[in-house]
């Protein structure tokens, strides 16, 4: 509506306004799979640990009448899956892919059918940030409506980067992560620490679910995420395992997201579905140039590097 209202103009500000609507998801849920890979592990289930979260945020909201409370009831859904993951990857001779995959079907299936009474009732939403009241201009100020989900998200990051520089348990789960047998011989529980990594990984990945369904679209469906939860893996190999690059990169995606809908608003609906492919198109392009046998992964945990190492 707002490129619509300024033409050509517009189309910059619909995709910044996109930017920030839809960047929420990819923050949050890069952010737990940077804190997961830090140490040692990969949770490719955070696509059905979205979907739950989603679900578990909308129906507690439409429930309670308290946005809020659906969005901690989507992070303790998260939480729960988390344990259920660190538990079974964790078990002898259980691969951490079978695992990953395993969850999606089990998140997304147990979502769908415990969500099915919540696709019709409208929940109340998130309130929202109008940082755009300084302007007259209607399209600026409908931009600038942010989510308070992605404030926290942004503020996240940083304390995340200082949390594993700087303080004793951000080194353990990078010591965990980089070298299990220095850690071991240390006297450090790689089992306990890996399964709380996972659990606070899925917590953040379940808030992310929150954004989706309580601030933008705004609604539950059982295609809401869209593949968010799997993009995410590429995007913290894209980010170099950095919270903050997550941030930029989060960014990016949803800008990314955004550019179909832009386009669509000054009448360009001849690729329309091109343009919404745009996230995708970035992840498989991020996988096959991050993924050469020939490049060496800067900043991959040594736990990963080897197990993929192993795998080929």
């Amino acid at each position: 509506m707002m490129a619509e209202a300024l033409g050509w103009l517009g189309v910059p500000l619909g995709i910044i306004a996109g930017t920030l609507r839809g960047s929420a998801p990819f923050l949050f849920v890069s952010l737990g799979e940077c804190l997961t890979e830090k140490s040692g592990k990969i949770n490719l289930g955070l696509e059905g640990t979205l979907l739950m979260g989603a679900m578990s945020a909308y129906g507690i909201s439409y429930l309670t009448g308290s946005p809020w409370l659906g969005v901690l009831s989507a992070g303790v859904a998260g939480l729960l899956f988390g344990f259920i993951h660190g538990f079974l990857s964790q078990q002898p001779r259980v691969n951490d892919v079978a695992v990953g995959i395993a969850m999606i079907i089990f998140g997304s299936g147990l979502a769908f059918f415990l969500g099915k009474p919540f696709i019709q009732p409208s929940a109340p939403q998130l309130p929202t940030l109008d940082l755009g009241a300084w302007s007259q201009s209607p399209p600026v100020q409908a931009a600038l409506q942010i989510s308070p989900l992605f404030l926290i998200g942004v503020a996240i990051a940083p304390v995340m980067q200082w949390f594993f520089r700087s303080t004793r348990w951000g080194l353990l789960i990078r010591a965990v992560g980089d070298s299990p047998d220095a850690a071991r011989a240390m006297g450090v529980s790689i089992y306990k620490v890996r399964l709380l990594s996972i659990m606070a990984g899925s917590f953040l990945a379940g808030i992310g679910g929150a954004s989706l369904s309580l601030y933008y679209p705004g609604s539950w469906s059982e295609r809401i995420s869209s593949g968010q939860g799997l993009m995410a893996v590429a995007l913290v190999i894209f980010a170099k395992w950095r919270p903050m690059q997550c941030l930029y990169a989060s960014l990016l995606f949803g800008g990314a997201q955004a550019i179909g809908p832009a386009l669509q608003s000054v009448g360009i609906d001849s690729y329309y579905y091109l343009f919404n492919a745009s996230p995708y198109i970035l992840t498989l392009l991020i996988m096959v140039i991050t993924c050469s046998p020939k490049r060496t992964l800067t900043g991959v945990p040594g736990a990963l590097g080897r197990t993929n190492e192993s795998r080929l």
